[in-house]
Formats: C-alpha cells, structure tokens, sequence
C-alpha cells in the first residue's frame, strides 16, 4: 500500500510540470512553424522585397511613359517628339533619311 501512495504521490507531482512543458513546447513549435509564426515571417519579407523590385520596374516603365507622353500636351508640344511620333505612324520618311529595315517581330512600338 505505501508503495502505491508514494507512486500517485510522485504521478501527481510530475503531471502539472509536465503538462506545462508540454504546452510550453506547443507554443514554441507554433511560434517557429506556425502560419504566423518566425519562418512564415521570413517568407513574407522575402515576398515583400520581391514585389518592391516589381514595383520599383513598374514605376520606371511608369515615368518612361509619362516623360513621352509629356512631349505630346498642348501646352508644351515638342516638335521633335511630334515629328517622330508621326513618321513611325505614318511611315513616312525625311528626304536625306537612311531607312534600316528589321524584322516584323522586333517591333519597336
């Protein structure tokens, strides 16, 4: 009999700590793996660096146009600008221009 009370003795003292390590280990786990947890976190600053670069490309291809499109207004219409734009719809040519033929799939409009 005094065996069994000295094992539910020691049963009951080692079951709170290890219950508490136990969900100690589950939050730990969860804060490394989990979906918001430390490598989840390095993946969406990997994503966000990655879509800065996209961003970065698109704002460049963004101000390209607007410096072309600048060119053209009314306001402050550039002649040169205007003259080329024209040729390359119209297909026309300056007298005096050497034309350089290229392939119909390497446009450049």
């Amino acid at each position: 009999m005094a065996f069994l009370q000295g094992v539910k003795r020691r049963a009951q003292a080692t079951v709170l700590p290890v219950l508490f390590f136990a969900l100690c280990g589950y939050f730990a786990y969860h804060a490394m793996h989990g979906t918001r947890g430390l490598l989840a976190r390095d993946a969406r600053i990997a994503e966000i660096s990655a879509a800065r670069v996209v961003l970065a490309e698109a704002e460049a291809e963004r101000d390209m146009m607007e410096r072309k499109v600048a060119g053209l207004r009314s306001d402050r219409m550039d002649r040169d600008v205007l003259e080329e734009r024209a040729r390359a719809l119209l297909n026309v040519v300056a007298p005096g221009e050497i034309i350089i033929p290229y392939a119909p799939a390497d446009r450049l409009f």
